[in-house]
């Protein structure tokens, strides 16, 4: 095939599309704007830069959407999955990464990929030919700009990040290792820092009386409601916390008491040297941060390697201007991929990647896929391209997912059921595009 293909962006999405492209033959330009210019979220040369939490969600291929989701995509041979593997630090029953290792990885293949040129140039408008555009919700003025004006009907939310701690400024003998319900390995992979009922309470008033970074009166529709930031979601009632990311169900410490209420660690890095806060993306104003968050017992000598931002993130009206196949209303040529579809994560934006490939790929081969949404990949991709009158970012979730037609009461067995399913048909669309392109080195071969 002579025409090449140009990726523009190298984070989770275009890394996969250029890496699928590349291993099935294709000559891809992988163009990325850092290290000369950086979006205000990003701070690292490397490609695949995480930049609010280090974890990838639930590992569960059979009880969880999104863990369902990282095994369709490993049957696909996706970069992301490999790069986590290769990079994974403990978290329990999730998929948590050293973010270094983790783009450090991923740059690394992209670079000894002999169909990959890589252009470290800022792209300004949505180029010609065969194209995926992945450039996430953070998309460079002049670029965001071009889409606005072609594209049209551009949405947005906030998003946040949570704070980063020193682990040697952890106080740990004002808490205890365990995962909930015991699920993780060894004497558990979370630090849980535990709250007696006034400490709690003085935590959340806090919180409420806290001064924001951002003078901005969010409406609901602005937040999506995965990142949500603690101070907002502590506004909405007292125990809104302790029912939610501060839930103290299922952990025990080491006297067997369950605490009132508890805020988890996870770690950054394999060695243990920076904790993340888990659930506390914020908006809150630094010295906010460091005073509101000190008050937790355990955080009380706390240093803060990085405090929590929020920021505006941008995504297509995708049912709008979007095909089923992730291609361009306007130009069947033009792909777009990652959160600005209208996916919400990191797995979800890394599979829209591959998936926009796979499109273009076989568009390229003058054939075509026809997806459904018994697969989650396949679901996703529905969901962003059916109209609606309130298009909002989506997560894996199997409420998107097709139904078994059957009733199955036992909740689990139902998940293993549509998983089983899921992955059996993925294994034949992995088939289906290998056949594709056998034909195609055949007919090659005849002329």
């Amino acid at each position: 095939m002579a025409e090449r293909v140009k990726v523009i962006g190298a984070g989770l999405a275009g890394s996969e599309a250029a890496y699928f492209l590349a291993r099935h033959g294709v000559q891809v330009e992988l163009y990325e704007s850092k290290p000369k210019k950086f979006t205000p979220a990003h701070t690292q040369e490397g490609f695949a830069e995480l930049v609010c939490s280090n974890s990838l969600k639930s590992e569960d291929v059979y009880g969880n959407a999104c863990g369902l989701l990282k095994e369709e995509m490993r049957i696909l041979g996706s970069l992301t999955m490999e790069a986590a593997k290769a990079s994974r630090v403990p978290a329990g029953g999730a998929l948590a990464v050293e973010r270094d290792k983790f783009s450090d990885y991923i740059t690394r293949k992209i670079e000894a990929q002999p169909n990959i040129a890589i252009v470290r140039e800022e792209v300004h408008s949505i180029p010609e030919g065969y194209a995926i555009v992945a450039t996430g919700p953070l998309t460079l003025d002049d670029l965001a700009e071009d889409i606005q004006r072609k594209a049209g009907g551009n949405l947005y939310f906030y998003d946040a990040a949570a704070p980063i701690v020193s682990g040697g400024s952890i106080d740990f003998t004002k808490a205890f290792c365990a995962d909930r319900y015991g699920k993780g390995e060894g004497q558990g992979d979370y630090v849980n820092c535990p709250m007696t009922k006034e400490e709690y309470e003085a935590f959340v008033e806090a919180l409420n009386g806290a001064e924001r970074a951002i003078a901005h009166a969010f409406d609901k529709r602005e937040i999506f409601e995965g990142c949500m930031p603690i101070e907002v979601m502590a506004a909405r009632g007292k125990d809104t916390l302790r029912y939610g990311m501060m839930k103290p169900v299922g952990l025990y410490d080491s006297q067997g008491k369950r605490p009132y209420a508890v805020l988890q660690l996870r770690k950054e890095n394999s060695a243990g040297t920076a904790y993340n806060l888990v659930g506390c993306q914020t908006n809150l104003k630094f010295g906010e941060q460091k005073r509101v968050f000190s008050m937790i017992p355990a955080l009380r000598e706390a240093e803060f390697l990085r405090y929590g931002v929020m920021h505006r993130n941008t995504f297509l009206n995708a049912p709008q201007v979007l095909n089923a196949d992730l291609s361009w209303k306007k130009d069947g040529r033009i792909f777009f991929a990652g959160q600005m579809t209208g996916v919400e994560g990191y797995v979800e934006s890394a599979a829209s990647g591959i998936y926009a490939a796979i499109g273009c790929l076989m568009k390229m081969r003058g054939t075509s896929i026809e997806w459904d949404a018994t697969t989650v990949m396949g679901a996703l991709a529905r969901h962003v391209v059916t109209p609606t009158d309130d298009f909002q970012p989506m997560n894996a979730n199997y409420g998107i997912v097709q139904s078994l037609g059957e009733q199955i009461r036992d909740k689990a067995k139902k998940k293993q059921k549509i998983a089983e399913r899921a992955l059996q048909g993925m294994r034949a669309k992995a088939d289906q595009i290998e056949s594709a392109l056998r034909r195609e080195v055949r007919a090659s071969a005849e002329e």
